[in-house]
């Protein structure tokens, strides 16, 4: 068997139920964001431009969205003759059905699709982080501890740490604690759910595991604490650039307002590490001459007659003439009347604004509409 340094494991199965109406009928990965992208764009555009050419999607809620978007990768260029993205799912068998019970379990229940690959590293990504990073030179790092973990980690601010995983360290970066969001942390080194395996150990854990009839479901509950328990080699790779955790709706508003900054530590127009999509094809914008629009970005297919100041509209939106838009995520088809005022607001896909409405929230109460909702009281004849 063909053996394979690196394959990548992105685990998109989950709900987010924090996102609301977000993720009601689609999983956390596949909602959109900064206007014409996709959360889980990140983590499979990092893999391409890291040159890490096999990558499995794991999937679970809600996957049609995703399992779409995705494909075989060819907007990723992973589409090549030895490389390619696949996505898997729960399936049934003679030992009945095997739904994945956690990030771990996950890994187990593909095994089989994993040992097609021999890999000496097993990659394991969650797929619903904001943030870009070449995974070789965690990899590299890896190989220099000669680890059997290695767990990316980024400082936060110790006032944030009770809501993370938090990696213990010693001076030399190993990791002799971990503490599941602990209510007074003893650092501040948050887990961002990024681990690199040396794989033949992770699967002897897995298998050993499941024939004592244990579980081994999670990561961070499960898997860490053994290889804490049996002293194998783990250490923390710290991450010191822009990450962000969009699993709030807050969360999620912020850190597309923090994409429209022209220098913002993500640098979306760096040629050198590109985002890459997939989006339909659509006409150019068209702004007509009662808009005014600043501090924003404006997809393709957009018409505008109103006002846009710092807000992100995604393709094919259109907003009425009157009509105020301000530090807002309109998602794509959305459209929005005459007369409306949207305030601090996520507006989902295919929503209708009737003449009139006012969607007002603040910074610390972010107002959403979802997916095809209408609000407002006239109807929109268009």
């Amino acid at each position: 068997m063909k053996k394979t340094e690196t394959l990548a494991m992105i685990l998109a199965g989950g709900q987010g139920t924090r996102l609301g109406k977000l993720t009601k009928d689609i999983a956390k990965p596949a909602v959109p964001f900064g206007g014409k992208y996709r959360i889980i764009d990140f983590a499979l555009s990092n893999c391409a431009n890291s040159g890490i050419k096999n990558v499995g999607v794991v999937t679970q809620y809600q996957p049609l969205e995703l399992n779409t978007h995705v494909g075989n990768g060819e907007s990723w260029g992973l589409n090549t003759h030895d490389g390619g993205a696949t996505i898997l799912q729960p399936y049934s068998s003679v030992d009945g059905e095997k739904w994945f019970k956690g990030t771990a379990h996950a890994i187990y229940q593909n095994i089989d699709f994993i040992d097609r690959y021999n890999p000496e590293y097993l990659l394991v990504l969650s797929g619903d982080h904001i943030y870009k990073m070449d995974y070789q030179d965690m990899i590299t790092f890896h190989k220099e501890k000669n680890a059997a973990l290695t767990v990316g980690v980024i400082p936060v601010p110790i006032e944030e740490a009770p809501r993370f995983g938090i990696m213990n360290t010693d001076q030399t970066d190993r990791i002799i604690e971990f503490e599941e969001k602990p209510a007074e942390p003893k650092s501040n080194l948050a887990s961002m759910g990024i681990y690199i395996f040396d794989w033949s150990m992770l699967k002897r854990y897995l298998i050993d595991n499941h024939a004592k009839n244990r579980t081994m479901e999670d990561f961070g509950k499960d898997v860490i604490p053994a290889y804490l328990r049996n002293s194998e080699n783990i250490f923390a790779y710290a991450f010191k650039d822009y990450w962000k955790d969009v699993g709030t709706i807050e969360s999620l508003w912020e850190a597309n307002m923090e994409f429209l900054d022209p220098n913002h530590a993500l640098n979306i127009r760096d040629t050198s590490w590109r985002i890459y999509t997939q989006n339909p094809s659509a006409p150019p914008q068209f702004l007509t001459k009662s808009s005014k629009v600043a501090d924003s970005m404006i997809a393709d297919g957009c018409y505008i007659a109103g006002e846009v100041n710092h807000s992100i509209l995604s393709h094919n939106v259109k907003l009425g003439k009157n009509s105020k838009v301000k530090d807002s995520l309109i998602m794509a088809n959305v459209t929005i009347g005459e007369n409306v005022t949207i305030n601090c607001a996520i507006i989902g896909e295919n929503a209708k604004i009737h003449d009139g409405a006012q969607i007002i929230g603040d910074e610390k109460n972010i107002t959403v509409v979802g997916y095809a909702e209408e609000m407002g009281g006239l109807k929109d004849e268009d």
